[in-house]
Protein backbone atom coordinates (compact mmCIF):
# COMPACT_ATOMS: atom_id res chain seq x y z
CA UNK A 1 0.00 0.00 0.00
CA UNK A 2 1.44 3.33 -0.91
CA UNK A 3 -0.90 5.82 0.90
CA UNK A 4 -3.27 6.36 3.39
CA UNK A 5 -5.23 9.57 3.95
CA UNK A 6 -8.57 10.43 4.69
CA UNK A 7 -10.75 11.77 1.94
CA UNK A 8 -9.87 14.52 0.50
CA UNK A 9 -6.08 15.03 -0.69
CA UNK A 10 -3.83 12.51 -3.03
CA UNK A 11 -0.77 13.75 -4.29
CA UNK A 12 1.15 11.97 -7.32
CA UNK A 13 4.50 13.45 -6.17
CA UNK A 14 4.70 12.07 -2.79
CA UNK A 15 2.68 9.45 -0.34
CA UNK A 16 0.03 10.68 1.19
CA UNK A 17 -1.17 9.39 4.89
CA UNK A 18 -3.54 9.76 7.62
CA UNK A 19 -2.95 8.43 11.23
CA UNK A 20 -5.34 5.91 11.79
CA UNK A 21 -8.74 6.78 13.58
CA UNK A 22 -9.35 5.57 17.22
CA UNK A 23 -11.65 2.65 17.10
CA UNK A 24 -14.32 2.19 20.10
CA UNK A 25 -17.71 1.01 20.36
CA UNK A 26 -20.28 3.23 18.25
CA UNK A 27 -23.82 3.03 20.39
CA UNK A 28 -25.81 1.36 17.35
CA UNK A 29 -25.25 1.58 13.49
CA UNK A 30 -29.18 2.64 13.31
CA UNK A 31 -27.85 5.81 14.90
CA UNK A 32 -25.85 6.51 11.78
CA UNK A 33 -28.77 6.27 9.48
CA UNK A 34 -31.04 8.28 11.31
CA UNK A 35 -28.34 11.40 10.99
CA UNK A 36 -30.27 12.91 8.17
CA UNK A 37 -32.67 14.27 10.00
CA UNK A 38 -29.90 15.65 12.10
CA UNK A 39 -27.87 17.48 9.85
CA UNK A 40 -28.02 19.43 6.15
CA UNK A 41 -25.38 19.96 3.47
CA UNK A 42 -25.24 23.69 2.35
CA UNK A 43 -22.96 25.91 1.42
CA UNK A 44 -19.39 26.42 3.37
CA UNK A 45 -17.69 29.63 4.16
CA UNK A 46 -14.32 27.44 4.29
CA UNK A 47 -14.51 25.51 1.55
CA UNK A 48 -17.34 24.44 -1.24
CA UNK A 49 -20.28 22.51 0.66
CA UNK A 50 -20.08 21.97 4.09
CA UNK A 51 -22.31 19.95 6.46
CA UNK A 52 -24.30 21.43 9.09
CA UNK A 53 -25.90 20.34 12.09
CA UNK A 54 -30.10 21.17 12.42
CA UNK A 55 -30.84 19.35 15.54
CA UNK A 56 -28.42 19.27 18.40
CA UNK A 57 -25.68 16.47 18.17
CA UNK A 58 -24.60 14.73 22.02
CA UNK A 59 -20.34 14.36 22.32
CA UNK A 60 -19.55 10.79 21.49
CA UNK A 61 -22.81 10.39 19.34
CA UNK A 62 -22.38 8.96 15.96
CA UNK A 63 -23.23 11.55 13.32
CA UNK A 64 -22.93 9.54 10.24
CA UNK A 65 -21.49 7.06 8.63
CA UNK A 66 -18.81 7.46 5.62
CA UNK A 67 -20.07 6.20 2.56
CA UNK A 68 -19.11 5.07 -1.19
CA UNK A 69 -17.87 2.25 -3.00
CA UNK A 70 -15.13 0.33 -0.94
CA UNK A 71 -12.28 -0.33 -3.59
CA UNK A 72 -8.51 -1.51 -3.43
CA UNK A 73 -6.60 0.74 -2.93
CA UNK A 74 -4.53 -0.24 -6.39
CA UNK A 75 -8.15 0.75 -7.96
CA UNK A 76 -7.84 4.69 -5.79
CA UNK A 77 -4.57 5.12 -7.47
CA UNK A 78 -5.80 4.33 -10.80
CA UNK A 79 -9.07 6.49 -10.93
CA UNK A 80 -7.37 9.40 -9.53
CA UNK A 81 -7.79 12.17 -9.77
CA UNK A 82 -11.41 12.31 -9.79
CA UNK A 83 -10.98 16.27 -11.06
CA UNK A 84 -7.96 16.71 -13.13
CA UNK A 85 -8.23 20.68 -12.44
CA UNK A 86 -8.34 20.18 -8.53
CA UNK A 87 -6.00 17.21 -8.25
CA UNK A 88 -6.05 17.02 -4.37
CA UNK A 89 -9.76 16.88 -4.14
CA UNK A 90 -10.69 13.77 -3.74
CA UNK A 91 -13.44 11.69 -1.68
CA UNK A 92 -11.05 8.55 -0.67
CA UNK A 93 -11.02 7.81 2.65
CA UNK A 94 -8.19 5.22 3.52
CA UNK A 95 -9.30 2.05 5.41
CA UNK A 96 -7.28 -0.08 7.92
CA UNK A 97 -5.52 -2.79 5.01
CA UNK A 98 -5.30 -2.11 1.25
CA UNK A 99 -8.80 -0.59 0.89
CA UNK A 100 -10.41 2.90 0.58
CA UNK A 101 -13.71 4.39 0.17
CA UNK A 102 -14.63 5.74 -2.67
CA UNK A 103 -17.60 8.72 -2.03
CA UNK A 104 -17.72 9.94 -5.44
CA UNK A 105 -19.55 6.38 -6.22
CA UNK A 106 -22.12 6.02 -3.46
CA UNK A 107 -21.27 8.59 -1.28
CA UNK A 108 -23.37 10.47 0.97
CA UNK A 109 -23.27 13.73 3.04
CA UNK A 110 -20.25 12.40 4.81
CA UNK A 111 -18.39 13.72 1.82
CA UNK A 112 -18.77 16.85 1.94
CA UNK A 113 -17.74 17.54 5.89
CA UNK A 114 -14.77 19.87 5.86
CA UNK A 115 -11.48 19.55 7.63
CA UNK A 116 -10.52 21.85 10.82
CA UNK A 117 -7.48 22.17 12.84
CA UNK A 118 -9.95 22.38 16.16
CA UNK A 119 -12.41 19.97 14.51
CA UNK A 120 -15.41 19.13 16.40
CA UNK A 121 -16.03 15.56 14.77
CA UNK A 122 -13.78 12.71 14.60
CA UNK A 123 -13.47 9.52 12.07
CA UNK A 124 -14.07 5.98 14.00
CA UNK A 125 -13.28 2.83 12.07
CA UNK A 126 -14.66 -0.14 13.03
CA UNK A 127 -15.05 -3.13 11.29
CA UNK A 128 -14.10 -1.62 7.52
CA UNK A 129 -16.59 1.27 8.29
CA UNK A 130 -16.10 4.39 8.82
CA UNK A 131 -18.32 6.80 11.54
CA UNK A 132 -17.82 10.77 12.23
CA UNK A 133 -18.41 11.02 15.73
CA UNK A 134 -19.00 14.49 17.41
CA UNK A 135 -16.07 15.12 19.98
CA UNK A 136 -18.24 17.68 22.03
CA UNK A 137 -21.73 18.64 21.84
CA UNK A 138 -22.61 20.41 18.58
CA UNK A 139 -25.38 23.51 18.22
CA UNK A 140 -28.11 23.51 15.33
CA UNK A 141 -26.20 25.79 12.90
CA UNK A 142 -22.25 24.56 13.44
CA UNK A 143 -20.76 22.88 10.35
CA UNK A 144 -19.53 19.55 11.39
CA UNK A 145 -15.35 19.80 11.05
CA UNK A 146 -13.00 16.74 11.47
CA UNK A 147 -9.19 17.30 11.09
CA UNK A 148 -7.86 15.60 7.86
CA UNK A 149 -4.43 15.33 9.17
CA UNK A 150 -2.56 14.58 6.28
CA UNK A 151 0.86 13.29 6.22
CA UNK A 152 3.06 13.04 3.16
CA UNK A 153 6.49 11.21 3.21
CA UNK A 154 7.98 13.88 1.19
CA UNK A 155 9.78 17.08 3.17
CA UNK A 156 7.14 19.71 3.78
CA UNK A 157 7.76 22.21 1.55
CA UNK A 158 6.23 25.73 1.27
CA UNK A 159 4.67 25.03 -1.81
CA UNK A 160 3.10 21.45 -0.61
CA UNK A 161 1.89 23.48 2.24
CA UNK A 162 0.19 25.67 0.04
CA UNK A 163 -1.32 22.70 -2.11
CA UNK A 164 -2.94 21.22 0.80
CA UNK A 165 -3.67 24.82 2.18
CA UNK A 166 -5.88 25.08 5.35
CA UNK A 167 -8.76 27.66 5.37
CA UNK A 168 -10.53 26.86 8.64
CA UNK A 169 -9.50 30.14 10.62
CA UNK A 170 -9.48 28.56 13.78
CA UNK A 171 -7.64 29.68 16.53
CA UNK A 172 -5.40 26.75 16.36
CA UNK A 173 -4.82 26.84 12.72
CA UNK A 174 -2.16 25.12 11.19
CA UNK A 175 -2.31 26.48 7.78
CA UNK A 176 -2.47 22.96 6.17
CA UNK A 177 -4.23 20.19 6.41
CA UNK A 178 -1.09 17.96 6.61
CA UNK A 179 -0.11 16.66 9.96
CA UNK A 180 2.59 17.97 12.00
CA UNK A 181 5.80 16.04 11.30
CA UNK A 182 7.04 13.97 14.62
Amino acid sequence: MNSMYPKKSMTQAGTVKSPRSRSTPVKAAGQAAAAGRRIQVRRSGVHGKGVFAIAPIARGEVVIEYKGEVIPWEEALRRHPHDPKDPNHTFYFQLDGDMAIDAKYGGNAARWINHACTPNCESDEIDGRVFIKARRAIKPGEELFYDYGLIIDERYTPKLKKEYECRCGTRNCRGTMLAPKR
